[in-house]
C-alpha cells in the first residue's frame, strides 16, 4: 500500500498574540538555575494537616462521584455563612453561588457567560494575565485603562472615559495583583456612584481577599449593595488555605446572573473536585484560618521588607496579597538600566532569585522600573533570598 499523505490542517489562532506566560519562564529559569523563585505565585509551606485529613475522611466516606453541578450543597452553605458574616451581604446558596474550578476558570467563565462580540470589557492595568485572553475569546474588546503609576490608584477620571454605550463589564481587583494596593471603601463607593446610571456589570476578582494588611479590612464588592446587586464576586479556597494545586473557588452573584454563568459552567467543567469540596465545608466550620490570615502574611512581609530595607530596592507600598513591588532605579549596578524583563532574566541568573517584571501585566509593555516579589514562602527560604539579594 503507497503511503498516506501526512498533513495537519493549519490553524488561525484564536489568541494570535499569547505565547508561554511569563510565570512559566521565570520558573523554569529558576529551576534551570537553582535561583530562589519569588516569582511565581504560590506557596511552598504545606497547608494544614488537617485540611488534607478531611480530604481522606471524605474519599473513604464515598465522596468520590460527581457532585450537583453547582457545587456541593454544604460548601456552598459555608460560603453564604462567610459571605454574611464578614460583609453583610445575604445570599441564596442554591441560586447565588457555585463552586468552580478555581478563579481562573471563574474569570473565563464569567466573561465567556455575559460578553457578546463587539462588547466592550475595562481592565484596569497592571492586571492579572488571563483577563485579556478571556475576553478576546469571548469576542470582546478589551478597553484599557491604567491605574496611577507608583501609587496603582483607581483613576475614576479615566474609567468613567472609558465607559460607552457598548461598555459590558469593568474588571476590578482588589487586593490587588500584582501591585499589593488595596481599594478603600472611599473607592468603592466612588465606584457604586460611577456604576449606578450604568447597565456596566462588574467583575470583582477577589482572591486575596484575607490578605490585607495593617488593620486594614477587605472591602469586598459585597459590601455594597449597588455594587453587589451587578456583580459577580470571585473568591479562591487555593489562596486562602495554602492549597493553590487544588484549583477550587466560587463566582457569588445575583440569581439572574448566577443562572447565565450556570449555563457556560456546566459545559465548561460541570462540576468541581468532590471530596476537596466536602473537606473545604468540614474546614469552614472554624474561620480561624482565614481570620488569622492577615496576620501570617503580615508576619512575613514585614520579615520581607526589613530584609529589603537594607538594600537599594525601593520599597512600593505592599497593603495587600502576598507580593511586594520594587523599584529598581536606585540600584547600583548597571543591570538596573535593563528593560524589567531582562533585569529579572539577570536577576535569577546572577542573583539568585527570580522575580516577575511588571511590564508582563501591561498590554503595551509600559516599563516603569519595577519588579515583583511574592513572600508566601518559608521564612528560611525568604531569608535565603535576602542574602542573595543583600549583595544589591
Amino acid at each position: 500500500m503507497p503511503s498516506p499523505v501526512l498533513h495537519t490542517p493549519a490553524l488561525t489562532s484564536r489568541l494570535p498574540h499569547v505565547g508561554t506566560t511569563i510565570f512559566t519562564v521565570m520558573s523554569a529559569l529558576a529551576t534551570e538555575t537553582g535561583a530562589v523563585n519569588l516569582g511565581q505565585g504560590f506557596p511552598d509551606f504545606d497547608c494544614d494537616p488537617a485540611l488534607v485529613d478531611a480530604v481522606t475522611r471524605a474519599m473513604q466516606a464515598g465522596h468520590n462521584q460527581y457532585p450537583p453541578m453547582p457545587g456541593v450543597p454544604a460548601l456552598r452553605q459555608a460560603m453564604a455563612a462567610k459571605m454574611q458574616a464578614l460583609y453583610g451581604w445575604v445570599c441564596d446558596p442554591n441560586t447565588e453561588i457555585t463552586v468552580t474550578a478555581g478563579a481562573t476558570q471563574a474569570i473565563l467563565t464569567t466573561i465567556l457567560a455575559v460578553v457578546h462580540p463587539g462588547d466592550e470589557v475595562i481592565v484596569l492595568e497592571p492586571c492579572y494575565d488571563s483577563y485579556v485572553p478571556n475576553i478576546e475569546l469571548a469576542g470582546g474588546v478589551v478597553v484599557r485603562v491604567p491605574l496611577t503609576p507608583g501609587s496603582f490608584r483607581p483613576d475614576f477620571d479615566r474609567i468613567s472615559a472609558a465607559i460607552t454605550p457598548r461598555t459590558r463589564a469593568l474588571i476590578i481587583n482588589s487586593p490587588h495583583n500584582p501591585s499589593g494596593q488595596v481599594w478603600s471603601a472611599a473607592d468603592m463607593l466612588q465606584l457604586q456612584d460611577l456604576l449606578a446610571p450604568t447597565n456596566v456589570l462588574l467583575i470583582s476578582d477577589e482572591v486575596y481577599e484575607h490578605m490585607v494588611f495593617d488593620g486594614q479590612q477587605h472591602q469586598s464588592a459585597a459590601r455594597f449593595p449597588g455594587l453587589a446587586a451587578r456583580a459577580f464576586i470571585i473568591s479562591s479556597f487555593g489562596k486562602t488555605y495554602h492549597v493553590t494545586g487544588w484549583k477550587v473557588g466560587t463566582v457569588v452573584a445575583p440569581a439572574a446572573l448566577t443562572a447565565e454563568f450556570r449555563k457556560v459552567h456546566q459545559f465548561n467543567v460541570f462540576t468541581v473536585n468532590t471530596p476537596m469540596q466536602h473537606a473545604l465545608a468540614a474546614y469552614m466550620a472554624d474561620p480561624a484560618p482565614y481570620l488569622n490570615l492577615p496576620a501570617f502574611y503580615q508576619r512575613k512581609r514585614d520579615l520581607f521588607r526589613d530584609g529589603l530595607a537594607s538594600t537599594r530596592f525601593k520599597l512600593l507600598p505592599g497593603a495587600g496579597t502576598y507580593f511586594q513591588c520594587v523599584d529598581i532605579s536606585d540600584l547600583a549596578v548597571p543591570e538596573r538600566d535593563l528593560p524589567e524583563a531582562d533585569f529579572c532574566q539577570w536577576l535569577t541568573r546572577e542573583m539568585g532569585v527570580a522575580a516577575i517584571p511588571l511590564s508582563a501585566f501591561y498590554g503595551n509593555g509600559f516599563d516603569q522600573r519595577v519588579v515583583r516579589f511574592c513572600f508566601a514562602k518559608k521564612d528560611d527560604t525568604l531569608r535565603e533570598a535576602l542574602k542573595r539579594l543583600a549583595r544589591l
